[in-house]
C-alpha cells in the first residue's frame, strides 16, 4: 500500500482548476447536473449552483469528526461501522497484489464494471459478476489509523451521496493522477470532465481532513513526518 503522504501529495498536485476550466470551455454542452449540483458554462465563465453539495460536504466533515472521536481513531471500529452500514469488508493476505493487477490500491474500492469487476469479484470469492459494489479491501495485519481514517472519510462521503464516486469519474481520476497530460483526459465530454472535478474534490476533502486531524492530535511540527511514514503495516 502506498503511504499516506504520497497519496496526499498526488491529490494536491492533481487539483489544477485552470487546466480543467480551459478544457471545459472547449465543449459545446451548456449545462450539467448531478443529484446536488447544477453547473452552467458559457464562453466566458462557469457558474456552479452547489448549495446542497456544500451543505453535505460540511455535514460529512462534522459527522466523521464526531465518529473519529467516539472511535478514538481506531481502524477496527471504522471497519465495524462500515460493516454495520452494509458495506462489505475483505481482508486478504497481500491484498495489494490482487489489486495491483487492476490498477487499484488498498482501501475503499468504489464501483467497478466490466473486466475489472469480473476479476475482483472472482479473486474475492464473490463468483462471476461484471459489477462490483463499493467495498473495503485491505491486507491482513495492522492498519495505520490515519490511512484508515482517509478511506473511511471517502466511504462516508460516498454513502452521503456526494458526487464523484461513479465508475467513469473514478476511472478518469486514476488516469489523471497517473498522468495529468493523458491525451484521453483532454477529449472527455463536458459531463465526464465535471464528474472528474467532483472526484478530485472528494479526494482532496479526505486528504485535508486527515492532515487537520494529524495536526490537532500530534501538532503541526509532526504532521509531515506522519504523512511520509504513513500507510498500513502489512
Amino acid at each position: 500500500m502506498k503511504n499516506l503522504g504520497k497519496s496526499i501529495k498526488y491529490s494536491i498536485l492533481a487539483v489544477k482548476e485552470m487546466f480543467l476550466r480551459t478544457i471545459l470551455s472547449k465543449h459545446l454542452d451548456t449545462s450539467f447536473s448531478n443529484s446536488t449540483t447544477k453547473t452552467m458554462i458559457s464562453s466566458t465563465e462557469t457558474i456552479t449552483f452547489s448549495s446542497e453539495t456544500e451543505k453535505n460536504i460540511q455535514l460529512v466533515k462534522q459527522n466523521v469528526s464526531d465518529i473519529m472521536k467516539s472511535c478514538n481513531n481506531n481502524p477496527q471500529k471504522y471497519i465495524e461501522y462500515m460493516e454495520a452500514e452494509g458495506t462489505k469488508v475483505f481482508r486478504r493476505k497481500e491484498a495489494f497484489k490482487v489489486l495491483n493487477k487492476i490498477n487499484e490500491e488498498e482501501g475503499l474500492i468504489t464501483e467497478l464494471k466490466g473486466k475489472k469487476a469480473l476479476y475482483l469479484n472472482f479473486a474475492l470469492g464473490q463468483g462471476f459478476s461484471t459489477t462490483f459494489k463499493p467495498a473495503l479491501v485491505m491486507s491482513i495485519g495492522e492498519i495505520e489509523p490515519y490511512y484508515m481514517l482517509r478511506e473511511f472519510y471517502k466511504w462516508y462521503s460516498l454513502k452521503r451521496g456526494l458526487p464523484g464516486f461513479n465508475f467513469t469519474a473514478q476511472e478518469n481520476f486514476k488516469k489523471y493522477l497517473k498522468n495529468i497530460n493523458d491525451p484521453s483526459i483532454k477529449n472527455l465530454s463536458y459531463k465526464d470532465m465535471l464528474e472528474l472535478k467532483e472526484a478530485i474534490a472528494r479526494d482532496s476533502e479526505a486528504n485535508n481532513f486527515v492532515i487537520n486531524a494529524v495536526k490537532e492530535k500530534e501538532g503541526s511540527e509532526k504532521v509531515f513526518k506522519k504523512m511520509n511514514n504513513g500507510g498500513a503495516e502489512i
